[in-house]
């Protein structure tokens, strides 16, 4: 006997396996001695009143082996090169799917290795050095190796989504990611997870160039068919995956210089909110009787303050905010969170929807105006090193500089400064009527206990660079595949690996055919 069931249990039901067991017999009319094999399919937390385990279930009489994830990765050694720019999610998955397809990634990257770019973040929060090519969002696996590792996607491509989930189980994440609502690795275990994937694609003869940061692409005949280096070295091959992520302006700069065609893309800037965890959980699960069982709260929020948006942007239960700078003399923050999300704070972006009208200052930019109006956003910011502004929460709503600053899990230094007069006034408007809105969905959201730290303003990136709806290609440079957030497609690591298999494998359906 074999049957799959939904149910219901409350947390110390779940935390049980034998209470669980018996639950899922009465439910298929059997003993619980009888139970061979009870498999968790899929899990939710609904938190909404009483806190409750949504749990899908296989209950087997037979004893059932978890079948082993394999993929067909091919020698590539010998075959046609495609070079992919950029090692994050989207370039990555491009890799593993042109050894599926029987070509050879060559990987160019150009900050670090994942262990030497580990040694580049400690002196960047130690504020003791500073890597314009290595840092939190430059390097091996990416912006997300080092943010948060969150794996959800609003996307509703099933088999897509599945495939991220295994191939990163494959490579050593825990399986727990395959049937959880909210998946998440935590940046202490993906980076061993970049590894063993590098290791995969070096093994079938694909290749890495770290260190290498691309200045120029070889066109001939309107055909890309290869780069070159800051080192002026030079690299050909097939075609060119363009994946390097929502924060290679330089990448930006090149194509506006070329008079290639770019486009300006809405984005949202805010800044990052800091609770105490305790305080999340108290609110979110309603003062429950299970806490002590549950795990960290997160928090979804979101409103329209007029024609703008104001949301949450990647809540980290248990975390902490970290300097995400790209560039000296400027300051960008973000949230990160390890798998066991033990910190006891609780952080979030809160953002606010900002479109081209915002940016008429840099409208001779062009394309470029959105992206100008962030990087000096973040050069308002800057005070020291990584040094951040921040400020309670009550008198960002009051308008005064706090007088002392709560403790906090940014590693980098706080100073107390007057948010409203660094944020632009659109920003700091919508965020106090945001956060009015908010105060009345999580009850001590506005207090003297909360913090802000500025800037949170790389949510996605602010220019797009098109890609014809077919072939995938630049409109005007045939080979050129621009994929995953930096060129305005995905959003996260999920979207972006998908954008990246799919990329990979329209190019190679292109070569096969012949098509431009």
């Amino acid at each position: 006997m074999k049957e799959t069931i939904e149910i219901e249990v409350n947390p110390l039901e779940f935390s049980d396996r034998e209470r669980l067991k018996r639950i899922a017999a009465k439910k298929v009319g059997i003993n619980p001695e009888d139970v061979a094999c009870l498999r968790l399919l899929r899990k939710s937390l609904d938190a909404r009143k009483n806190p409750v385990y949504r749990l899908r279930l296989l209950v087997s009489t037979d004893y059932e082996e978890e079948r082993p994830i394999e993929r067909n990765y091919r020698d590539v050694s010998n075959a046609e090169s495609v070079i992919i720019v950029g090692a994050g999610p989207c370039g990555l998955f491009a890799a593993l799917t042109l050894l599926e397809c029987g070509l050879k990634p060559v990987i160019i990257e150009r900050g670090r290795s994942v262990s030497e770019r580990k040694k580049d973040i400690a002196m960047i929060a130690r504020n003791v050095s500073f890597n314009e090519d290595s840092n939190w969002c430059f390097g091996e696996g990416g912006a997300g190796t080092f943010s948060d590792g969150k794996l959800y996607t609003r996307s509703n491509k099933k088999g897509s989504i599945e495939q991220v989930l295994e191939t990163f189980v494959r490579h050593g994440a825990d399986r727990s990611i395959l049937i959880e609502a909210h998946p998440h690795i935590g940046t202490d275990r993906l980076s061993g997870i970049i590894k063993n994937i590098r290791h995969t694609i070096t093994s079938c003869g694909g290749e890495y160039h770290f260190n290498s940061r691309v200045v120029d692409f070889i066109v001939r005949d309107g055909r890309v068919c290869g780069v070159r280096l800051a080192s002026s070295e030079t690299i050909e091959a097939r075609a060119v995956i363009l994946s390097t992520g929502h924060s290679a302006r330089d990448i930006y700069e090149l194509f506006h210089h070329r008079g290639w065609l770019l486009e300006p893309k809405p984005f949202a800037m805010g800044v990052r909110v800091e609770h105490s965890q305790q305080m999340i959980n108290r609110v979110q699960y309603n003062n429950s009787k299970y806490m002590s069982v549950l795990p960290p709260a997160s928090y979804s929020l979101a409103c329209n303050i007029g024609s703008r948006g104001v949301f949450s942007f990647c809540m980290c239960p248990g975390g902490m905010i970290i300097p995400s700078s790209t560039e000296r003399n400027s300051l960008v923050v973000n949230g990160m969170s390890s798998s066991g999300r033990c910190s006891p704070f609780a952080n979030s972006g809160i953002v606010v929807s900002v479109t081209e009208k915002d940016a008429y200052q840099y409208a001779s930019y062009g394309a470029l105006s959105l992206m100008k109006f962030q990087q000096q956003c973040e050069k308002t910011m800057y005070i020291r090193n990584q040094t951040a502004p921040a400020q309670k929460i009550s008198d960002f709503m009051n308008g005064r500089v706090s007088s002392h600053l709560n403790p906090s899990s940014y590693p980098s230094g706080l100073r107390s400064c007057n948010m409203n007069e660094l944020l632009p006034d659109f920003v700091s408007a919508s965020l106090r009527k945001g956060f009015a809105l908010f105060d009345r969905k999580i009850k001590g959201f506005i207090s003297s206990e909360a913090m802000l730290v500025g800037l949170e303003s790389r949510t996605s990136s602010p220019v797009r660079i098109p890609r014809d709806g077919v072939t995938l290609q630049h409109p005007q440079l045939k080979n050129l595949y621009p994929c995953g957030e930096g060129a305005g497609y995905a959003g996260g690591i999920t979207s972006s690996a998908m954008d990246g298999i799919n990329t990979a494998r329209r190019l190679a359906f292109n070569l096969s055919e012949k098509i431009d």
